[in-house]
């Protein structure tokens, strides 16, 4: 086998490096394997006491209503929000460059 072939991107420092990251990497994941065991164990205890937003017993686009729903409140209060925030920021910029005699952004 030819040394050469272990090569990541023509150098050996590279290479290396990544390996020895690589070692590093399973070396944690084997200490903490109990750990990540339990981890994931406990996570799927509390998703399956989650409520999600969607009917499973429905079919279809009618399964997600709720979740299309919420989804369209968040992205109509987003944009009502930027709208906002836009509004005041240019009414803003045209009060400090009236006071400060400041050529307007607007022409």
């Amino acid at each position: 086998m030819n040394p050469d072939s272990f090569l990541i991107s023509g150098s050996w420092a590279l290479s290396i490096t990544i390996y020895g990251l690589s070692l590093a990497l399973l070396a944690i994941l084997f200490v903490y394997r109990t750990k990540i065991r339990t981890f994931s164990g406990e996570v799927r205890v509390e998703l399956a006491k989650a409520s999600w937003p969607w009917e499973p017993k429905e079919k279809g686009v009618k399964k997600y209503k709720e979740l299309i729903d919420s989804t369209l409140i968040v992205v109509i209060a987003m944009f009502l929000l930027a709208g906002y925030v836009s509004g005041w920021d240019f009414i803003m910029n045209l009060i400090i460059s009236y006071l400060f005699k400041a050529p307007t952004p607007v022409q």
